[in-house]
């Protein structure tokens, strides 16, 4: 890491790696040949990715034992000689830098990985302030980040996501999806959206400071369940013409039925936010062939809370706001 951040050394980040990395170039090659099929779920336009390069992260051991049995991939002592990055170091804690490292197992055609410095713990209170600064550095992507339990395949150690805007349908569709409206200001406004993804609630601002403000008092009213260290969520998050758009997604479990199942029933899925951003990542042929909108809703209504449970975030969040 000899560079700071910008577009034009993100750029030539991009284009070095892909010509001296073997494993990165061929697998950014491969995704311009990925198979991808749509599948409507009740008017949202899903799209089913067939990624095998994605059978690591889709595979992942993230219980305790194992993640203490290997390596944090994530760490510079633990990454490819071969992989360069560049720092960025986010204003209000300038003591914990990030790398932005070209993710060699891609879903989008500019595919990174963001993770601090530090071997710190996948917990977002108090670093989404981080995640804003980003989205706003990082013109033309959409930042994501997963929780420990919501598709983080390294949930010892901090980092974000990012890939190249206009690839998830979710940028699209959210303008013309019903919300109902729960706190409004002279700069933002805060929405639970009303489809198929229950308990989606959505930050709309023009301050990155009310942003963050906001979005920690939601966080701070979310469950927490036994054992865990962070309420379930995954974040997406952009910004566009200085409005930054947040959306928060909150979970009730970590993977559905149809990852445990055996023989027919098995759909080796674990969403993630890409996956909730309107994009499913099958690593296996059998799944993306067999795949369909009442395996996606049936996903869905597992792995997001229920519309009552939704409802009473509501109901905590107006308390607050």
């Amino acid at each position: 890491m000899t560079e700071t951040l910008n577009s034009v050394n993100l750029a030539a980040l991009f284009d070095e790696q892909l010509a001296c990395w073997e494993q990165a170039g061929a697998n950014y090659k491969a995704l311009e040949r990925v198979l991808v099929k749509d599948v409507n779920v009740d008017g949202f336009p899903f799209k089913v990715q067939f990624n095998p390069a994605r059978i690591t992260s889709s595979a992942a051991k993230v219980d305790a034992k194992s993640i203490s049995e290997r390596k944090c991939f994530l760490c510079k002592e633990n990454r490819p000689a071969i992989q360069k990055g560049l720092d960025f170091i986010n204003n209000s804690d300038s003591a914990n830098p990030y790398t932005v490292l070209i993710n060699p197992f891609p879903i989008f055609p500019r595919h990174l990985t963001i993770p601090l410095l530090a071997h710190t713990d996948q917990l977002i209170s108090g670093r989404f302030d981080a995640m804003l600064n980003l989205a706003k550095v990082l013109e033309g992507y959409t930042l994501f980040y997963n929780g420990p339990k919501c598709g983080a395949s390294a949930p010892d150690h901090f980092h974000f996501q990012a890939g190249n805007r206009g690839f998830l349908p979710i940028e699209s569709e959210l303008a013309d999806i019903s919300r109902e409206d729960i706190f409004t200001s002279d700069k933002s406004r805060v929405s639970l959206v009303k489809s198929i993804f229950n308990g989606l609630i959505t930050i709309e601002s023009s301050c990155a400071v009310e942003a963050n403000t906001l979005f920690e008092k939601i966080f701070a009213t979310l469950e927490v369940k036994e054992g865990e260290r962070e309420p379930m969520v995954n974040i997406l998050c952009w910004c566009d013409s200085d409005v930054y758009t947040t959306l928060l997604y909150i979970r009730e479990k970590h993977r559905p039925s149809h990852y445990f199942a055996e023989g027919d029933a098995n759909i080796l899925l674990s969403p993630a936010s890409v996956d909730l951003g309107g994009v499913m990542i099958t690593p296996l042929e059998k799944d993306f062939e067999k795949i369909d909108q009442n395996d996606i809703r049936e996903i869905l209504n597992e792995i997001c809370i229920s519309e009552p449970k939704s409802l009473a975030i509501v109901n905590k969040i107006k308390s607050i706001l």
